[in-house]
């Protein structure tokens, strides 16, 4: 299936999404912060097929991240997730970058569904 990174800071959560996505067929790779999400892109010639970031993390954001990682490697497709409001409007700026943003809570199903559904527009 496709090769997916995910930048989560809360370490239950991205192992959660990592098995979620592992189960439906995917390579996964996880980071627990922007910066390391950015060095592995780096590490792996920016070989992934969706990158899914959370906004709010330490070091640094999946804002910055995003921005980051759409010009280093045009083609990734990016998905953003947040609980917080105020996050969400800060990704409105970027929808030429971003795939979507996925409000948190979420569940594995609504995950693994706004995931298929930006790899199926990828295909495209």
């Amino acid at each position: 299936m496709a090769r997916i990174l995910i930048a989560e800071d809360e370490e239950t959560l991205c192992a959660m999404c990592a098995r979620a996505l592992s189960g439906a067929g995917h390579d996964v790779k996880t980071a627990y912060d922007g910066g390391d999400a950015l060095d592995l892109l780096k590490r792996e010639d920016g070989r992934f097929d969706l990158l899914l970031t959370d906004i709010r993390m330490p070091i640094m954001d999946g804002i910055a991240l995003a921005l980051a990682a759409a010009r280093d490697y045009p083609d990734l497709t990016i998905l953003l997730m947040t609980g917080y409001a105020d996050q969400r409007e800060r990704a409105h700026g970027l929808d030429a970058i971003i795939h979507d943003v996925i409000a948190k809570p979420f569940t594995l199903a609504g995950l693994r569904g706004a995931v298929e559904e930006a790899l199926t527009v990828k295909a495209r």
